[in-house]
């Protein structure tokens, strides 16, 4: 296990924490919290002796208890540690007190094999807390009341990298971990491709200009790329990105689009765009084979923002490694100007493995046919629009503009950016037709796409999620860092005496 796991949660805690600071983060190390735990089978057989059920809380003999949280007794320890929660760091931390670690917030704590490691919590905030490390079988707590303490004590006996957590719900998700290295663990990080689409990456408004010609190119590539810190996969894609090349027309365009399948390519590919008004929206003519080309014309008809796929089968297998990405149609005139644009698609990933699993991960057919995902991602990878070369940059007074749509193949979206609202929303993309103002979240269908517009009147960290908030701690989150003055007419912290 790597302390890399549940880093999504701790990150978008801070976020929300420090929503008002400007400075851009660093780089994250992007990964998942813990799987999901299945639910016993229902036709389970019970226990055979009812004696040995465990004991609730209120029945547990307190020899017992202290068993459990005393692993060794009898035993100095080789290092000791000990952890407060919260306290004046506030949040949901653990903070490290005295010797190295003073100070810390999360710290990483160490050992070496053989040793008996001592963890003493304390309570500094007065909320139920207690401290998990699951590969030991370590466990103590609760800590429920101010200044509260207990010890654990165990033996290290294997070099590795493991999670120390507390295991109140939520409190793992919103930051309450650190990592415990027992010797020096062998590295297992595996490097991949860059594929994330950055979203600023879009072609310049077209102003209004007149219908003409447009040339598209684009190439299916499969690429051993970066799912997640220490995790790599085989992604389909269109020129290398996830998502695809943004492609921007007009109504009344002739687009004549080439597609090629780059010769080390084990799969046939194609494209459907949903921009076109013709069978298969243009599958029918683009079945290529590795190291062969294809190509057909069509006119844009209808203004709007459209998803295109690959539509190989199996449609859904090639969607969800990554062949998808938008389509512009601009309407007659143009769109009405803004200051900056960004282009956004969530995904999701089926893997054989778990999510937050290192090394290469292989694509599940049975996980996708039962709706299974591992990870929900924007543009391709695990928080990728949270790191430092990827997140959504603009400047307060500026108003911006939201390409968002999901390639699926199978959830559904219900867009949100954590702190804003938005000003006018084009619902399924529809241009032509009025927008709706004042709208604080939109849903998105697999599949499709939606435009928003919104003014900045405040700095900061703006968060973007699908506000079915659980994919955040599958990797699905953004960042809007958003530079200027402080606008306290709007928003600041206090009562205005």
């Amino acid at each position: 296990m790597s302390n890399l796991r549940f880093a999504v949660g701790a990150l978008v805690a801070a976020a929300l924490v420090f929503t008002g600071c400007v400075t851009r983060p660093t780089a994250v190390n992007p990964d998942l919290g813990r799987p999901l735990e299945t639910e016993p089978e229902p036709d389970a057989e019970p226990a055979a002796e009812p004696a040995a059920a465990e004991a609730t809380p209120e029945e547990e003999d307190p020899a017992a208890a202290e068993d459990r949280t005393m692993k060794v007794a009898g035993q100095e320890a080789d290092v000791s540690y000990t952890l407060v929660t919260g306290g004046d760091y506030g949040g949901l931390v653990f903070v490290g007190e005295g010797g190295d670690i003073d100070g810390e917030v999360n710290p990483t704590l160490t050992a070496n094999p053989g040793d008996t490691v001592s963890i003493t919590l304390r309570n500094a905030d007065g909320i139920e807390h207690d401290l998990t490390i699951d590969e030991f079988d370590v466990f103590v707590g609760p800590v429920d009341s101010f200044d509260e303490e207990l010890t654990v004590i165990f033996t290290v006996d294997e070099a590795g990298e493991y999670v120390y957590y507390c295991s109140v719900p939520g409190h793992r998700a919103a930051g309450m971990f650190g990592a415990l290295i027992v010797g020096e663990p062998e590295e297992q990080a595996a490097v991949g491709e860059p594929i994330v689409h950055h979203p600023a990456d879009l072609p310049a408004p077209l102003e209004g200009r007149e219908p003409e010609t447009v040339t598209v190119d684009l190439v299916a590539q499969e690429i051993e790329g970066q799912l997640a810190d220490g995790t790599t996969m085989t992604y389909f894609t269109f020129n290398g990105s996830v998502p695809g090349p943004f492609i921007r027309v007009r109504d009344g365009d002739t687009v004549e689009l080439t597609l090629t399948n780059d010769t080390e390519s084990k799969f046939a590919h194609s494209i459907d765009l949903h921009a076109v008004n013709g069978p298969g929206g243009g599958a029918v003519y683009t079945q290529t084979n590795p190291g062969e080309e294809t190509s057909f014309t069509f006119t844009a008809l209808n203004p709007g923002l459209y998803v295109y796929h690959c539509a190989t089968p199996s449609v859904a297998h090639h969607i969800a490694n990554g062949m998808y990405g938008l389509i512009l149609v601009e309407p007659e005139g143009g769109l009405p100007p803004v200051d900056r644009e960004f282009y956004v698609m969530q995904g999701e990933i089926y893997t054989e493995q778990p999510a937050g699993t290192t090394g290469h991960v292989d694509f599940s057919p049975e996980k996708l046919l039962d709706e299974r995902p591992e990870y929900f991602v924007f543009n391709g990878a695990v928080a990728a629009l949270t790191q430092e070369d990827n997140v959504l940059e603009a400047e307060v007074g500026e108003t911006v503009r939201l390409f968002v749509g999901v390639g699926g193949p199978n959830y559904t979206s219900s867009f949100h950016v954590i702190g804003e609202i938005f000003d006018r929303a084009y619902p399924f993309a529809a241009l032509t037709s009025e927008p709706l103002t004042d709208v604080q979240t939109v849903s998105v269908p697999p599949g499709g796409a939606t435009m928003v517009e919104f003014e900045l009147e405040v700095p900061g960290r703006y968060i973007l999620v699908d506000h079915a908030l659980s994919r955040l701690e599958r990797g699905l989150v953004g960042f809007l860092m958003v530079e200027g003055d402080d606008n306290p007419d709007v928003f600041h912290e206090g009562i205005d005496e």
